[in-house]
């Protein structure tokens, strides 16, 4: 058992933040071995209870839970940053031929040694993640998780139409190596498995009923793809299904919506997709940055919060323009209050967090797992350094609450302030 003496920051109720600015959080192991928080609060009040346990003091620094990321693309490291008028030209002129590289086992295992450590360095602590059309680049990437114990969701992305050679896979074949990596590596230590149609378009029908019927086979396993990100991909959707009645019915169509399921981007919804997505238990993983560069348009918050359904924050690097969850934050908070589009609203620093750690990880089927730090969570937390920058320094030391403070972080903030990341050891312990 050990535990950290420092400013913590929880959340005691869904987007309710709390911060215990001389606080003390002990972490020991529950009875599977998983290295769990066995208490959080005051240091007034636990001290007394824990005096024998080892205790680290950082003075001038703030724990808070790691940072959950609903959707990022480990191969596009080496896209991000570059130019494109769209969402389809940049896939075809970047994205693609760049993806070809992965069928190299030695390629892809050094840009997921490269990949896992800029996640940790941005305080990224669990991620749900796409692989390449290769199997190669999937073992790669769960190989490298495992190894440094991060909380990883990862499948192979199946694409077997309308797309070039080097990344379009064979529908039957693709679907056998999809089996094949579920049962390599979903439950593995903190592992899972992601079935991973890229998007309607670059999917036959009949890969997308495969992967319906394996994801009724294993119902444990995530299923993660793209929804209404870009009008002139929903335009592409409905010459191909001109029957469906919108884009996201097609993936019910074919069994792919259900809880476990997380799609990004969701933007250009109306209220019946929106129902659709609350009564299937689907998730949106919510790509700001990546909607912004991309010029994609801007997720509806009302409408989300209307309907009910779950979503949480996500990088989408390499659409996205950063690993950092700061970055992220700011940018979300710059699509709520757009107002044209969509209804505008200003969300709350604390609702921001709540979206990129707790939030999440409902959204992902993992709450009270990770995101939080209330007893019985994974203890996987970020050491944060609100002075890391004189400007930083300068804000901080003026917050005269706890969603001023959240606020110059998320402004102010980036990977500088991510002082350490720290990966519980889940001592072969599976996804629960």
């Amino acid at each position: 058992m050990k535990a950290y003496r420092s400013s913590i920051l929880y959340f005691s109720a869904p987007g309710q933040a709390v911060l215990e600015s001389d606080g003390l959080l002990v972490v020991g192991p529950d009875a599977n071995g998983r290295q769990v928080v066995q208490a959080v609060g005051s240091h007034a009040a636990l001290a007394p209870r824990f005096a024998d346990v080892p205790t680290e003091h950082l003075p001038g620094r703030i724990i808070a839970p790691g940072f959950v990321d609903m959707h990022i693309h480990y191969p596009q490291l080496d896209v991000i940053g570059s130019p494109a008028d769209g969402l389809l030209p940049w896939l075809e002129n970047y994205t693609f031929p760049h993806e070809k590289r992965f069928s190299a086992p030695d390629y892809s295992a050094e840009v997921a040694t490269f990949f896992i450590a800029e996640l940790l360095r941005n305080g990224v602590t669990t991620a749900l993640a796409f692989a390449t059309s290769h199997p190669e680049s999937v073992n790669a990437l769960m190989a490298e998780a495992q190894k440094n114990q991060l909380r990883l969701i990862a499948g192979k992305v199946l694409m077997d139409q309308n797309a070039p050679d080097g990344v379009r896979d064979a529908t039957e074949q693709s679907l056998i190596d999809t089996e094949a990596l579920i049962r390599r590596w979903h439950g593995v230590d903190r592992l899972g498995y992601a079935i991973t149609p890229r998007f309607v378009p670059t999917c036959s029908a009949a890969q997308l009923r495969g992967a319906g019927e394996l994801a009724a086979c294993y119902p444990d396993v995530w299923i993660q793809s793209h929804v209404a990100e870009n009008k002139d991909e929903i335009a592409w959707v409905r010459q191909l299904y001109p029957e469906a009645r919108s884009y996201l019915s097609v993936y019910e169509q074919f069994g792919l919506l259900r809880p476990r399921a997380v799609y990004a981007h969701c933007i250009h919804f109306d209220d019946a997709d929106r129902a659709l997505m609350r009564s299937s238990g689907a998730a949106a993983a919510v790509c700001p940055t990546s909607n912004l560069f991309l010029g994609s348009g801007f997720f509806d918050y009302v409408g989300a919060e209307r309907a009910g359904f779950e979503y949480g924050l996500a990088s989408d690097v390499g659409g996205g323009t950063s690993f950092s969850p700061f970055h992220t934050m700011l940018a979300a908070y710059y699509v709520g209050r757009e107002g044209r589009a969509k209804p505008g609203l200003s969300l709350k620093p604390e609702q921001l967090w709540w979206q990129h750690t707790g939030g999440a990880a409902r959204a992902l089927g993992l709450s009270g797992v990770v995101g939080n730090l209330l007893p019985g969570c994974e203890a996987d937390f970020v050491v944060l350094n609100p002075q890391a920058t004189p400007l930083l320094a300068r804000k901080t030391a003026q917050a005269a609450s706890l969603d001023e403070l959240l606020f110059a972080l998320i402004v102010l903030g980036d990977d500088r302030i991510i002082e350490r990341a720290v990966i519980s050891q889940a001592g072969g312990a599976g996804l629960s």
